[in-house]
């Protein structure tokens, strides 16, 4: 099932018009999980971080123990080319995949040079900047490396944060502020968060329980230019209840406002919008790739 609409898939070495089937049921990725994305984003005309994103889905692949077969110039040509069949002004989802073909060792190992790809491109909308979301507490937690691929964006982490969605939504919220194995704050069911005091800014520090984002990283860069303190933190859910504001951080929409955490409700307030403000500027200027 699909996101977006106006799909369009590059998989075998060429475009294929809508969502096509790209596994089959012995792939190793169909049957033991064997799977990695990345997602970008295109809107306004630019794909930022693009580059950074495809670099990404490779590792992911190498932490997964399958051999990416495309290099990063390879997909750039590849999304450049499929972007390029889009209406002007089009918002779209870039997702690059690797999953397992063949099974190697025990039939559990995927095999070495024995994968997949496929690139599918969504027209999916960016959500306006007002579009807030709420927070609730989860009782499932981030795994740790030891348990699970952390390093990777592997599908088969996703069930966990699934689960966490669907916890929070039968509370009536829109996503959940969730722990690591230690119960400190770690991100929520989708996205980094951030949250803002006395003017500055807090986030997770990154421990390996869940994926320090690319956008993260540019926000956190951009508000060190824009002269805002930025601190990388262990952080309490009390910390988030004696927040000014909080935000997420994700590649969907880039800058999404919090206002409630069970009961504590928080402005729009200025950072947020401010670091939303960054952003955009930052990806309008030409340094973005």
């Amino acid at each position: 099932m699909s996101m977006g609409k106006n799909i369009r898939t590059y998989y075998e070495g060429r475009w294929h018009e809508g969502d096509v089937a790209v596994m089959r049921a012995a792939d190793h990725g169909s049957w033991l999980g064997s799977t990695v994305f990345d997602g970008a984003r295109f809107f306004e005309g630019i794909a930022p971080d693009l580059r950074a994103h495809l670099t990404r889905v490779n590792r992911s692949a190498e932490a997964l123990m399958i051999t990416p077969t495309m290099t990063v110039d390879e997909m750039m040509e590849i999304a450049s080319e499929g972007l390029r069949k889009y209406a002007k002004g089009a918002a779209v989802y870039i997702r690059p995949m690797y999953w397992g073909l063949d099974a190697g060792d025990l039939g559990v190992v995927p095999k070495e040079n024995s994968t997949g790809f496929a690139l599918c491109l969504e027209e999916v909308a960016m959500p306006p900047e007002t579009a807030a979301t709420t927070l609730t507490t989860s009782r499932f937690r981030r795994p740790v490396l030891e348990s699970s691929v952390t390093n990777a964006k592997a599908g088969c982490l996703y069930p966990n944060n699934a689960r966490m969605l669907a916890e929070a939504r039968t509370k009536g919220y829109g996503n959940a502020l969730v722990a690591d194995a230690l119960g400190n704050v770690a991100e929520t069911a989708t996205a980094n968060v951030f949250m803002v005091r006395d003017g500055e800014v807090f986030t997770p520090v990154a421990n390996g329980t869940f994926l320090a984002g690319i956008t993260r990283a540019r926000h956190i860069s951009n508000l060190a230019a824009d002269g805002v303190k930025v601190h990388e933190a262990v952080l309490g859910f009390d910390d988030f209840r004696d927040a000014d504001e909080v935000f997420l951080s994700g590649n969907y929409s880039k800058v999404s406002p919090v206002i409630e955490f069970d009961g504590t409700h928080y402005q729009h307030g200025p950072v947020t919008k401010r670091v939303r403000e960054l952003y955009w500027d930052w990806a309008h200027s030409g340094n973005q790739s």
